[in-house]
C-alpha cells in the first residue's frame, strides 16, 4: 500500500494510450507441428490495441510527432480522409489528448465504422466513392477543403507521413 492517493493499483494503466503497442506474441505450436515447421511460429495480437488494430501505433506516433513539431497545437482539429482503422486510432488519441476530429470517408465504408468513429467523438463527413480523386466532392478533396477552412487544423496525411511507417519500425 502507498500513501500516495493518486497512485494507481498494479496493472491499471494511467491512460488508454499506454496500452497502444507492446502487444503480446502467441506461439502457434499446432500450426508449426501440422505443417512440419521446425521454427517457432508466433503471431502478434494487434487486436489487443485499444482500437483493435495495428493502426493505433502510427496514429499515436503521427500525433506525438505533430505536437513535437508544432504542426498540431493544443485545442486543434485533426482532419483526415480514412477508410477506418487509422481513423479509429486517431480518434482514440484525439479524445485522450483533447483534440477535435473530422474524418472524411466514402459512402462505401460500413455504417458500423462510421458509428464507431462518432462514438469516439469524431465528426464524420461522408462523400461519394464513385468520383475521381481530383473531383471536389472526393473524400481527398473534401478533406483538403476542411483543412483550409478549419482554424488550427492538422492533417496527418497517413499515406505520406513518415511517422506512419516509422511507428511500425520502432514498435511492431
Amino acid at each position: 500500500m502507498t500513501d500516495d492517493p493518486t497512485a494507481l493499483p498494479s496493472g491499471v494503466a494511467p491512460s488508454v494510450l499506454e496500452l497502444i503497442g507492446d502487444t503480446p506474441l502467441v506461439r502457434l505450436k499446432r500450426l508449426s507441428e501440422e505443417e512440419g515447421i521446425s521454427a517457432t511460429l508466433a503471431m502478434k495480437m494487434e487486436t489487443t490495441n485499444p482500437g483493435g488494430s495495428s493502426k493505433d501505433r502510427p496514429a499515436l506516433q503521427m500525433i506525438l510527432d505533430a505536437e513535437a513539431s508544432g504542426d498540431l497545437q493544443p485545442g486543434g482539429t485533426i482532419v483526415e480522409p480514412t477508410s477506418g482503422n487509422t481513423g479509429v486510432g486517431l480518434a482514440i488519441v484525439a479524445a485522450q489528448r483533447g483534440y477535435r476530429c473530422i474524418f472524411v470517408m466514402t459512402d462505401k465504408v460500413a455504417p458500423e465504422k462510421v458509428d464507431l468513429l462518432r462514438a469516439y467523438g469524431a465528426e464524420v463527413v461522408v462523400c461519394p466513392v464513385a468520383v475521381p480523386p481530383e473531383d471536389p466532392t472526393s473524400y481527398y478533396s473534401v478533406a483538403e477543403a476542411l483543412v483550409a477552412e478549419t482554424p488550427n487544423a492538422y492533417r496527418p496525411n497517413q499515406y505520406a507521413n513518415p511517422s506512419n511507417p516509422a511507428a511500425h519500425v520502432a514498435t511492431t
